[in-house]
């Protein structure tokens, strides 16, 4: 009888241990789910987030494309502006030429005049001449100058979109290189 006593006793401490051990294992397996679950939460905020800085870079991308087209349509405009202006000094430089040289004749003209009393009229009509073309020489150099400071506007304005362009652009790969930076510490 004590055989059967302590063989009940034996399989009571058994049984107690089984569901000790039973309420451990699910209480095991609670926090398993528990975590698992935790997990796929960041793993869907991980998602998430790379999807967002996955379209943060490609607005960035898109953002230097455009700065980057901004850019070089204004360097070409500001090349364009540069060859004009280089155009127009030397035509001015023409002009002022011609004005030296019909300033010249002029000037010998008005000798001859003195020597030539019996041709005077008709180098008084040369002189006027001379003296109208200076003066549509004149109205033209001011006519070119003006061009040539609204050229110098135009450089100074390109000048300062391009200031501004360069600036952005360098927002722009600031910005990327943070969210490069943001993609990398969220790839850890």
């Amino acid at each position: 009888m004590d055989a059967i006593k302590k063989k009940m006793q034996a399989m009571k401490l058994e049984k107690e241990n089984a569901i000790d051990k039973a309420e451990q294992m699910e209480q095991n397996l609670r926090d398993a789910e528990e975590k698992s679950s935790k997990q796929e939460e960041e793993i869907s905020t991980l998602q998430k987030r790379i999807t967002q800085l996955e379209n943060d870079l490609d607005q960035a991308t898109e953002n230097l494309t455009e700065a980057t087209t901004k850019l070089e349509t204004s360097e070409k405009a500001q090349s364009e502006a540069e060859e004009e202006v280089k155009q127009l000094s030397r035509r001015l430089q023409l002009l002022e030429e011609a004005v030296e040289t019909n300033e010249e004749r002029l000037k010998t003209t008005t000798a001859k005049l003195d020597e030539a009393s019996q041709a005077a009229d008709e180098s008084e009509r040369s002189r006027r001449v001379l003296e109208n073309r200076s003066i549509m020489d004149d109205d033209r150099i001011q006519l070119l100058e003006d061009q040539l400071r609204k050229a110098k506007q135009i450089a100074d304005e390109r000048d300062r979109m391009y200031e501004e362009v360069s600036r952005k652009l360098v927002i722009m790969e600031s910005d990327l290189d943070r969210a490069e930076q943001r993609a990398d510490c969220a790839d850890v």
